[in-house]
């Protein structure tokens, strides 16, 4: 706790008069251009990740950068979704999950329920993920198979996000875009999903013409 008042000292000693005109004017209100989801774990910092400022991103996160599909879940993932959609008319949704998760981890080797039950629950909303990955990738084991879910779960979650109405309704106008990501922590790498080779790509490379859809995944093998 000390570390974290420490730290509360210097930002307003030392960071907040140098942006006190920033603050001042998100005070009136906030006018984010993109929803950021992405996972709880404590080395993902999306404006560290992004190099926005305070009112650039509105961030959603929990274990395993889950959207459960509308009418599914009573907690706020929905609400959080519809806010950003209709009331703050963000025009861009990325989903953002990470190298070594351990949600992921947890989806493919579950913990005992009975030590983690709410845990056990919340990974359901993982459950197509899962099927995916066991159907599909069977030949894969250890650090390839963990990336092969984390990856697959961010193109389930986009497909979770379709479900609620303000995102369906804002894709139908073309008002709305969605972008699937994954960070590598090791290497400081993000990876976007190319629709166009149905594999991530860095984002840094030029889009691939390639029509051929098979995921293959490669470029996040560790």
């Amino acid at each position: 706790m000390q570390r974290l008042i420490q730290g509360l000292h210097h930002f307003q000693n030392a960071v907040f008069g140098s942006q006190r005109e920033l603050f001042e004017r998100l005070a009136k209100g906030q006018a984010p251009e993109t929803l950021f989801i992405t996972c709880s774990d404590s080395r993902i910092d999306p404006n560290l990740l992004t190099q926005t400022v305070p009112g650039e991103l509105f961030i959603m996160r929990n274990a395993g950068n889950l959207v459960p599909p509308y009418g599914a879940s009573q907690g706020g993932e929905a609400a959080t979704i519809e806010f950003a959609v209709a009331g703050l008319g963000v025009k861009e949704i990325v989903v953002c999950g990470h190298s070594h998760c351990g949600a992921m981890k947890g989806l493919l080797d579950p913990p005992p329920a009975k030590d983690f039950p709410a845990l056990t629950q919340w990974l359901g909303h993982a459950e197509s993920t899962r099927r995916v990955v066991r159907d599909k990738y069977a030949d894969r084991e250890g650090a390839s198979l963990i990336n092969i879910t984390i990856q697959e779960n961010v193109l389930a979650q986009l497909e979770n996000l379709r479900t609620h109405p303000v995102v369906a309704s804002g894709l139908a106008q073309s008002k709305l875009k969605l972008h699937g990501w994954v960070y590598k922590i090791e290497t400081g790498e993000v990876f976007g999903y190319d629709p166009e080779s149905g594999q991530f790509r860095l984002l840094t490379e030029q889009p691939s013409h390639r029509t051929d859809r098979e995921r293959q995944f490669e470029p996040l093998d560790v």
